[in-house]
């Protein structure tokens, strides 16, 4: 006869969180990191007494807003390379829409992260309750139906006993390469507080390891006589070779073949910085070195990687018509894209089965030779844009080299929307793996600051530096309060163009008018000025303005030895970005203007496009 407990379905659901292990490096721990939970009518009777039963095994975080809270378990997964992951638990209405943009960050980036938002009375008979939106035509519709889309998974858990089918779904979701995103198990508020006799057997303790699926022998073959065949073959590193834990492979490979490599925003780190077939960045936030091999490769191993526009140049980089990729992925929907030959794989396994498959061939001693010559004039390019400035106000680059001098390679840097991702992926020299932490999948702003909260929690012993600018961190700012609650130091630097100074660039790339993005083009009566070091202070941060570089590097020397989060502001030109490197996006300009600035930038758009051999 199987034995059973009595519970409530949000018990049993806590009881099951915490009986899931991962083993990693040969050590066995709990998968879950936590859970993230702001308490309210829609969760904090069920949930919230079942995560008080086990928070000795199920450590429970409070946070201060819904979507920061999920960035916060969605860095940290990521952080941890997908092998660990966390929670996040909200009332009904508010509570549970503010997860969605995280939600959508995680779906679009293959990031795991478990949405536990509460829901409707599955009785009704209270109906409609507070926080509730009443669809007219269908009885059964809840604001959590918007997780939907941006889900890989949804339920809704309207009985007790459903909650175990769900789970076992859930795990598969969470655990899995190729389906990895977030899930969403939608908590009907009566049924968290409804009791069943679930076996005892669902609670057994279970270990996950990562699962690491081998090439197919034909895929294989056509991708190794594919690039034995290439005269100019290039290879790009995505994100998944991170999660994979691929880097060490794919050093044995490219070093051994001579093939050289670049990185996309989610992929860099991949390499070391100072690896010399290393071109770092490629695309339209990429560096010369990088760009002008993708422009003629013949053969482009795309390892990991989405490829979207940003590395594609919306498609227009690649110029080699007769070019060929191959699509080395767990997922099939992304091996495949745009004809590639498709090698469907875990990243680490397909880079050694290609390494033994093409040992003794190199790709051509000149090709190799042009791409090392190409990454020293880059780095001294790199050089001259970084360089210490007395300017009043310097540009972002000129801030990337002093937090660089200041803080080295060995920190996690970590950033996400507006003009920094685009130097930073240029410009950032990275050391380890998972060294360079960016959001540029979704590119959301407010990010920044709960996404360096996550990768503290993933990385308690390293240095996590937060950089942001002004109109990211006035978005969502909240949880500098929660690292410094929860011990947690981060040294965020925050550089202040009084503005969305890099989409005012593209605005006037495209022929726009300086027109509500900075705000002195804004409608005002009084233009704004923000104390952010006050703010940040007001916060519980150690925090300064600082008004030179030199100022900003001697700051930054000093925080490391702050035992709390610590915020840097420094003012920035919002109007310089760095010349060198990049290449065109794909931004429709308007067919019809009155402004002759519209009329030339369509013009120039319209060559471009009628160049692309996408």
């Amino acid at each position: 006869m199987t034995k059973t407990i009595r519970l409530t379905m949000a018990q049993a659901l806590t009881r099951f969180l915490a009986r899931q292990m991962a083993e990693i490096d040969g050590k066995k721990m709990p998968i879950f990191g936590g859970v993230w939970a702001i308490f309210g009518h829609g969760n904090v009777a069920g949930v919230g007494e079942a995560l008080y039963q086990v928070r000795d095994e199920l450590p429970t975080f409070r946070a201060h807003n819904e979507q920061a809270m999920a960035h916060a378990a969605i860095a940290y997964a990521k952080a941890n390379f997908r092998r660990r992951f966390m929670a996040a638990t909200s009332s009904i209405g508010p509570g549970a829409l503010n997860m969605v943009t995280a939600a959508a960050l995680a779906h679009v980036n293959r990031l795991p992260v478990l949405f536990l938002p509460g829901d409707v009375f599955a009785n009704r008979i209270p109906d409609p309750v507070l926080q509730q939106a009443e669809d007219f035509s269908d009885g059964t519709a809840t604001v959590n139906d918007c997780f939907r889309p941006v889900s890989r998974y949804f339920d809704r858990i309207t009985r007790p006993e459903q909650i175990i089918p769900a789970l076992n779904r859930a795990m598969q979701v969470l655990t899995d390469p190729a389906e990895c995103g977030p899930v969403t198990l939608a908590l009907c508020q009566d049924v968290q507080a409804e009791a069943y006799d679930y076996p005892e057997s669902f609670f057994a303790e279970r270990v996950w390891t990562q699962r690491r699926p081998r090439p197919d022998r034909q895929e294989l073959a056509a991708a190794v006589a594919a690039l034995k065949g290439a005269k100019k073959p290039l290879v790009i590193a995505g994100g998944g070779v991170l999660y994979s834990q691929a880097s060490g492979e794919l050093a044995k490979l490219v070093q051994g073949a001579g093939i050289p490599v670049c990185e996309t925003q989610g992929g860099k780190s991949s390499l070391p910085d100072d690896h010399p077939l290393n071109m770092a960045a490629v695309g339209v936030t990429g560096t010369s070195a990088a760009n002008r091999l993708a422009e003629e490769a013949d053969v482009v191993l795309a390892v990991g990687t989405r490829l979207q526009d940003f590395t594609t140049g919306s498609w227009a980089l690649f110029k080699n018509s007769g070019r060929t990729i191959i699509g080395l992925n767990s997922q099939v929907f992304d091996a495949g894209k745009h004809w590639a030959l498709p090698l469907v794989a875990d990243a680490a396994e397909g880079l050694s089965e290609l390494g033994a498959a093409l040992k003794g061939w190199k790709a051509p001693v000149a090709w190799t030779d042009n791409a090392v010559k190409g990454k020293t004039a880059w780095q001294a390019e790199a050089g001259k844009v970084t360089a210490s400035t007395n300017a009043a106000y310097p540009s972002d680059a000129q801030v990337i080299g002093a937090v660089q001098r200041a803080m080295g390679s060995g920190v996690t840097l970590l950033h996400a929307a507006g003009g920094l991702p685009g130097e930073l992926h240029k410009l950032w020299q990275a050391g380890t793996p998972g060294s360079y932490h960016a959001e540029y999948g979704f590119s959301t702003m407010g990010y920044e600051i709960a996404g360096g909260l996550g990768v503290k929690m993933a990385k308690p012993d390293e240095e996590v530096v937060v950089m942001i600018g002004d109109g990211s961190y006035l978005m969502l700012n909240s949880e500098i309060a929660t690292s410094v609650m929860l011990g947690l130091k981060l040294t965020i630097v925050l550089l202040d163009n009084r503005g969305y100074g890099c989409i005012n660039r593209l605005q006037m790339a495209t022929g726009g008018a300086n027109f509500n993005n900075l705000l002195k083009d804004a409608r005002h009566e009084v233009m704004p000025d923000i104390d952010f070091a006050a703010h940040a202070a007001s916060l519980g941060a150690i925090a300064e303005k600082v008004s030179s570089i030199a100022g900003l590097e001697t700051a930054l020397a000093k925080a490391k030895d702050n035992s709390k989060t610590t915020m840097l502001v420094i003012d920035t030109d919002p109007l310089v970005s760095t010349d060198a490197g990049g290449h065109w996006w794909d931004v429709a300009v308007p067919e019809v203007s009155v402004r002759p600035q519209v009329n030339a930038a369509r013009k120039k758009y319209e060559e471009a496009v009628g160049s692309r051999q996408g």
